[in-house]
C-alpha cells in the first residue's frame, strides 16, 4: 500500500508537470513559490523533519506528511533520500497512519531513526549492517481530538523503503495525553541507546536509556528553564565540537517559543553530559538557534560518515501562527538547507555557530565585484530569485547599510543594519503578498557586533525563503516571503554616509 500511494503521488506530479501549454502557464502560477534548492514535497502538507540518518551512501529525510491534502492531518512519515544533502529523490510514504481495533486511529508523529548495525533490537539477520529502526510518537485520536501519546518503533530491512511495526508497541508509555518527539542515538561510551523525549506541557525533557530499543529506563530530567512561552517539542541532545580546540560540549535543542509573543523558535542549552545527566552552563539569556520566524523542529542527522566532523541539522520552514494559510500550491511547507553546527567559546559563554552546507555543486552564473562604494542606493547588474550572496561590508561613515532583496516595483525584502545601535533587521512587511495572515508581516531584529569595522553577510535567497547568516554564522535569521512581481532585483544600500561592499559575490543556484 505504501508503494502504491507513493507511486500515485509521483505519477500525479509528473502528469501535472507535463500538461498542455495553457495548463503549464497555470502550473507556473501555482508553482511560483516552490524553492529551487530547499526541499519540498511534490504535493501536500509537511512539517517536522523526522528520522534524519545516513546509511550506505544515502542521507535519509523522513518528515511529517499528510498523504491526502495540503492541510495538517493524517500525519504519516514521508520519505526522501539524497547523496549530497542538496538534491533529493522522493520515495513512497514510509510509515502511514493506521486504524486501531477500537475504531480510534494512530498518527505517526515526530521521532528519529537509527542504524542498528549490531542488531541490538534482534530485528535483523546476523551479519546485516543496514537494519534501520524508527522511533516515533504514536498519537492516538478519535478523529476529533488526541487521546494518548506514547513512543513506538518500527524497523526496515531494505534501507527505509518498507517498514514493519513492532508487534509489542508502544515501547514507552506514561499514560499521558501529551508525551512526544523521541530523539535517539547510540552512546558508545556505555554501549547503549539514549532517548530525549518531552513532556510538552510541563517544559520537561526526559532522558532514557536502552540496550535493545525496546525496553527503556528513565535516567534523569531537565527543564523548567529558558523559554517557556510555548510548549516544549522536538528535543535533541548531542555532542558538538568547540572551534579552535579539541574540546567537545553537549547541546540540548528544544523547539518552543520566540522572542516575540506567540511565534515559534528553537532554543538551545550548552553543557556537559555524563551518560545519565545533562548539566547546562549558566546563561543569563535565552539562546535561540534562529532569530527569524520560520525555522522550527530542527534535529541533527544520526550515523554521519567520517567526512562530516560537525553535526548537521535540518529544520522545518514555517510557523504555526500562519502555517496553514501560506499561499503555496500544491504543497505547503519546506525544509531548510542543511546546517553544520559548532560552538564558539565567547566572553559570554559558549555560543552556537551555524553555516549552510556548500552549494557549489548547484552553482550557476556568478556575479563578482570588489570594493563597491555606496552612498545611497546602488542597483546590481544581476537579478534572480534563487541565489547565494556573500559580502563583507566596511561600514565607513554610514549610519545604516544593507541590501534590498527580491525587489520589484512596490515590493522588496529589506535587510538593514543600524550602525549606531548594532541592530540588524530583516523587514518583510512590503515583501509581496503579506495579507493572507495578520501574523505574517514582521520585522526581525538581532543585535550583532562588527568585526574590525566590518559586517559579514551570507544570504540564501530561494524564491519564497530568505536565510541570513551573520558574521560567520554567529546569528541566523530565516523568513519566508512571497513576492508577487518576480523581478528579483538586488540593491545595495548605505544611508547617512559611505560604506564599501568588499568582495561582493552572488551565485545563481540552479
Amino acid at each position: 500500500m505504501f508503494k502504491k500511494l507513493g507511486i500515485a503521488v509521483l505519477s500525479a506530479f509528473v502528469i501535472f508537470a507535463c500538461q498542455t501549454e495553457k495548463k503549464e502557464e497555470i502550473s507556473d502560477q501555482i508553482e511560483e513559490y516552490r524553492p529551487v534548492y530547499h526541499f519540498t514535497p511534490p504535493e501536500n502538507w509537511i512539517n517536522d523533519p523526522n528520522g534524519l540518518v545516513y546509511l550506505d551512501g544515502e542521507y535519509h529525510l523522513f518528515y511529517q506528511y499528510n498523504p491526502f491534502g495540503n492541510d495538517w492531518g493524517h500525519m504519516s512519515w514521508g520519505h526522501a533520500v539524497s547523496k549530497d544533502l542538496l538534491t533529493w529523490e522522493h520515495l513512497p510514504v514510509a510509515i502511514e497512519e493506521y486504524k486501531n481495533a477500537d475504531s480510534t486511529q494512530t498518527m505517526i508523529f515526530s521521532g528519529s531513526a537509527v542504524v542498528d548495525s549490531a542488531n541490538t533490537s534482534g530485528f535483523f539477520e546476523a551479519g546485516k549492517k543496514d537494519g534501520m529502526v524508527a522511533i516515533f510518537t504514536s498519537h492516538v485520536h478519535d478523529g476529533k481530538e488526541g487521546l494518548a501519546q506514547h513512543q513506538s518503533i518500527g524497523y526496515s530491512t531494505d534501507k527505509g523503503r518498507t517498514w514493519k511495526l513492532y508487534d509489542k508497541n508502544p515501547v514507552l508509555d506514561l499514560k499521558m495525553k501529551d508525551f512526544r518527539d523521541p530523539n535517539v542515538f547510540w552512546y558508545a561510551p556505555e554501549n547503549k541507546w539514549l532517548m530525549s523525549v518531552v513532556k510538552p506541557q510541563e517544559y520537561i525533557t526526559q532522558f532514557y536509556e536502552s540496550k535493545d530499543l525496546k525496553t527503556w529506563k528513565l535516567m534523569s530530567e531537565f527543564g523548567k528553564r529558558g523559554d517557556m512561552t510555548k510548549i516544549w517539542e522536538c528535543p535533541s541532545l548531542f555532542p558538538i565540537p568547540v572551534e579552535g580546540s579539541n574540546e567537545k560540549k553537549w547541546i540540548l535543542c528544544i523547539s518552543s517559543g520566540h522572542r516575540e509573543k506567540n511565534y515559534l523558535a528553537m532554543q538551545y542549552f550548552v553543557g556537559d553530559f555524563d551518560g545519565k545527566n545533562f548539566k547546562a552552563q549558566d546563561q543569563n539569556e535565552v539562546l535561540y538557534i534562529d532569530e527569524g520566524k520560520d525555522f522550527y523542529a530542527g534535529i541533527p542527522f544520526n550515523n554521519l560518515p567520517s567526512q562530516h566532523k560537525n553535526p548537521i541539522m535540518i529544520g522545518w520552514i514555517n510557523d504555526w501562527e500562519y502555517a496553514g494559510k501560506i499561499p503555496t500550491l500544491p504543497f505547503k511547507g519546506a525544509m531548510s538547507v542543511p546546517r553544520e553546527l559548532t560552538l564558539k567559546n565567547t566572553n559570554d559563554g559558549y555560543r552556537l555557530i551555524q553555516k549552510p552546507v556548500s552549494l557549489n555543486s548547484l552553482a550557476g552564473k556568478t556575479f563578482e565585484k570588489s570594493d563597491v562604494k555606496v552612498n545611497g542606493i546602488e542597483a546590481i547588474d544581476m537579478s534572480g530569485e534563487s541565489y547565494e550572496l556573500t559580502t563583507d561590508i566596511t561600514l565607513g561613515t554610514a549610519q545604516k547599510v544593507g541590501i534590498n532583496l527580491l525587489k520589484s516595483e512596490g515590493e522588496e525584502s529589506r535587510l538593514i543594519y543600524d550602525v549606531g545601535s548594532g541592530v540588524l533587521a530583516f523587514d518583510r512587511t512590503e515583501s509581496g503578498n503579506v495579507t493572507f495572515s495578520d501574523r505574517f508581516p514582521s520585522i526581525e531584529k538581532v543585535t550583532v557586533k562588527p568585526e574590525n569595522g566590518k559586517l559579514k553577510l551570507h544570504v540564501l535567497v530561494d524564491r519564497s525563503i530568505v536565510t541570513i547568516f551573520v558574521n560567520g554564522g554567529e546569528k541566523v535569521m530565516t523568513d519566508m516571503v512571497f513576492p508577487t512581481k518576480h523581478e528579483g532585483k538586488i540593491e545595495l544600500v548605505s544611508q547617512g554616509g559611505e560604506a564599501t561592499f568588499d568582495a561582493l559575490r552572488i551565485v545563481e543556484i540552479k
